[in-house]
């Protein structure tokens, strides 16, 4: 947990690692800003990150048990939700499950279908099996090149040091077998069915140019979800950089959503030991 104020909780979503996040040029933004006016609680995904790599399971209802295992050890009642990518996915069906507990629920970047499920032409579906044949070949590799495939997807917009970066978090967040373990789980998600069961006030962002997850999207849970609200950014990047425009104007909208009126404490070197530690130490059942 970071910060302070009333509990914003960050569904894991792959890529991630709490230690090595902190002082990124991807994401410190993300957990600096979010932990300004929040007390932000976020784990690593199991299987990553500060997390046990080696596990029996990793499915998608493993992934929103963790969540409910998270928020139920920390003690919250009710909280703001955020789901970014296939966070997002994990965030609705919490949020169908239990709707008493979430105050607000954010989708980012978000799908309600994995990509199995929208690209369904032989020749998409072969791309997809090459992709996963390259990741298993690739992954660990000290080249990076398999990797940069998925930096310029995720960051295409991204400076040299922060692709570098980018490629680097990939081979110390997981092992090459978990990757492939959940771009395979990733491609069966559905959560369709279960859109018009979240009653918490809803905000949906997502980027014209994402090219992990498509406009449409985002568009179409928005549609589906009762009362949401839409907001599309200027943007070809899945995970927003600092510098870039669009990140102001998603701050602005996710805090004019949570209600954010004032200042909020910066982290004090306490807050960000506390901050790294991992969380899925060998996920019991």
């Amino acid at each position: 947990m970071l910060g302070h104020g009333p509990p914003l909780v960050k569904a894991a979503n792959w890529l991630g690692h709490l230690q090595f996040d902190l002082d990124s040029p991807i994401f410190r933004h993300w957990t600096r800003e979010l932990s300004r006016y929040n007390e932000y609680v976020r784990y690593d995904d199991r299987g990553c990150g500060l997390s046990d790599r080696v596990v029996k399971s990793s499915t998608f209802q493993d992934w929103v048990h963790d969540l409910e295992t998270v928020v139920d050890s920390a003690g919250l009642d009710k909280f703001a939700l955020l789901g970014i990518s296939q966070g997002g996915a994990v965030s609705i069906a919490y949020a169908a499950r239990h709707p008493d507990r979430v105050s607000h629920l954010i989708l980012y970047g978000a799908s309600a279908l994995g990509w199995s499920k929208i690209h369904t032409s032989p020749e998409e579906q072969e791309e997809g099996r090459a992709m996963l044949t390259l990741t298993r070949a690739g992954w660990g590799k000290d080249n990076a090149t398999y990797r940069q495939l998925f930096t310029s997807l995720f960051v295409p917009g991204g400076t040299v040091e922060q692709a570098s970066w980018f490629n680097e978090l990939q081979r110390k967040s997981t092992s090459p077998e978990n990757v492939v373990r959940f771009l395979m789980e990733f491609a069966q998600i559905d959560v369709l069915d279960q859109l018009a069961r979240v009653s918490a006030p809803t905000l949906v962002i997502h980027t014209r140019g994402d090219l992990v997850n498509r406009f449409e999207d985002g568009r179409d849970l928005a549609t589906l979800i009762s009362r949401a609200h839409f907001i599309p950014l200027e943007s070809r990047n899945h995970i927003l950089l600092e510098d870039e425009p669009a990140w102001k104007d998603f701050l602005v909208e996710t805090r004019r959503f949570l209600g954010v009126t004032e200042t909020g404490p910066e982290l004090s070197s306490k807050e960000k030991e506390l901050g790294v530690r991992g969380w899925l130490r060998g996920p019991k059942k």
